[in-house]
This record gives C-alpha cells, structure tokens and sequence, in this order.
C-alpha cells in the first residue's frame, strides 16, 4: 500500500507529517498531529469542513478526533489507495485556506452540588478547595469541544483548570444521570445519556445533549465552545420543564476560533 507511510507538508514555516493508516479493509485512519492542542485541533476542524463543502462519495462516514479523521468505506466502490488520494487531495485543499476559522460558542446551565453533583465534594477535598472554589473555578472556563465520542453527544472538552483535576473513581457507578457534569483527570464533560461512568459528578445540566425528536438529534459538534453558569435548583426546574415543552432556547453564538479563550 503506497500510503502506508508518513507524508509530510511545510504549513507556516513548521514541517507536519500526517500518516494514513488502513484500519481492516473498510475504514482509513488519517492521523494529522501527535499532540492534543489547539494547533492540531484545527488541522482536524479544516479538514472536516473541507469534507463538507467537497465530500468524497464513496465515503459511507467519517468521525474527527482529537487528533485524527477515520473514514468509513466500501471497498467495492472505491480501493484504500484511491481513497487515500482524495482524502490528501482535500488535505492540500484545506492547508491552502487562510480564512478565520468560526465556531459556535454555547452557554450550558449547570446545577452544581447537592443531590446532582454527589462527587463535588470529593473533588474539593482532593484539590483542597472549597466547594465554592470548585464551581468558580469550573463555570469561569471555555472549553473547546475535541470531539463527541462514548455515547451519542458526549463531549470530550479540553481546556480544564489542573487546579480541580481529579482521578477518575477506582469503583465506577452503574448508572450515571443523563445530564451530568463530570470530571476525570484533566478533562470535563458531560453524560448525554444514563450510563455507566467513572467520572467525578459534580452538577447536573437540564438540558439534554442528545434528543431524537430535534433536528439535529446531537446538539454539540467537534469544534464548539463551551461555557458552564451555575443556576440554583428553582432555575433548574424551570429550564427543565421548558426544555421539554420545547420553550427553552439555549445560548448560542458564533464567534471566531482564532480568538483567544477567556479564562
């Protein structure tokens, strides 16, 4: 396979190799960098929007990650070889591009501490901050969506404070809430679904991330901004029984992705 290898492109003056990677005969691994940040990040958001306005037909799907694209083919209406042809040749296309990059920044209610955010205080304890410290701490950040993975609309954010980084739990429960807000070591995110999880639950959200009867059914995107406010658990019913009545309407804004986060 000639695209078994690393092939390398000069972009503003550093040297960057991509690899692409046959995973069994139905699936290319293109992995665009070997760190999870935001230079990388954006390699990967370029690309998948390069993949929207121009996509590859043959291509059943494809799934950014941090730090990679896997696309889903078939091989009898296209070889690895030729599909990896076209997937470079958009590469080369989305490197070229010099535009800002824009995102959607989103505002997500969060109901920290008490029956919903069980683990807040265990979180507090092992960083040796109060619990007040923690909710600061958490709500004051922007978090940059690196992909949705796990369950369907289960953000992976990158961005946390290290000063409320906390191990995941050794015994993980057998069912989290759907809506909870979660830490694991340095990341944060949030349970679209009811599951298993070993995360530190620190709050819960009223709004539901994955929902069948909307258009789209996700409502985060690799790529998306993220910031967290804190409501106290009158505002929490009330936005609860909005959202389901359909009423609720969440915060969303476009801002570009260059600019730099506000901590």
């Amino acid at each position: 396979m000639y695209y078994n290898q690393y092939r390398k492109f000069l972009i503003h003056e550093e040297v960057i190799r991509i690899q692409f990677l046959p995973m069994g005969d139905h699936a290319l691994h293109l992995i665009v960098g070997d760190r999870i940040d935001l230079s990388t990040h954006r390699r990967v958001v370029r690309l998948h929007q390069q993949l929207k306005q121009d996509p590859i037909p043959e291509v059943i799907e494809w799934v950014p990650t941090y730090q990679a694209i896997t696309f889903f083919y078939s091989p009898k209406t296209i070889t690895y070889d030729q599909l990896c042809f076209e997937v470079e040749k958009r590469w080369l296309q989305a490197k070229q591009q010099t535009t800002s990059l824009t995102t959607r920044r989103i505002e997500i209610p969060v109901l920290y501490g008490g029956r919903w955010g069980f683990d807040l205080d265990e979180v507090a304890s092992y960083n040796q901050l109060s619990q007040e410290e923690v909710i600061r701490i958490h709500s004051q950040t922007t978090y940059l969506v690196y992909m949705i993975g796990f369950t369907p609309g289960f953000p992976y954010l990158g961005g946390m404070s290290t000063q409320i980084a906390t191990p995941r739990k050794k015994n993980p429960r057998n069912r989290v809430p759907r809506g909870s807000v979660g830490i694991a070591d340095q990341q944060t995110g949030i349970y679209s679904l009811a599951t298993p999880g070993g995360w530190n639950i620190i709050g819960r959200t009223p709004i539901q991330l994955f929902d069948p009867q909307q258009q789209p059914a996700v409502l985060l995107q690799m790529g998306d901004q993220i910031r967290f406010f804190p409501i106290d658990d009158h505002e929490y019913r009330e936005i609860e029984e909005a959202y389901q009545n359909r009423s609720f309407q969440v915060s969303i804004s476009v801002v570009k992705l260059d600019e730099p986060t506000e901590n």
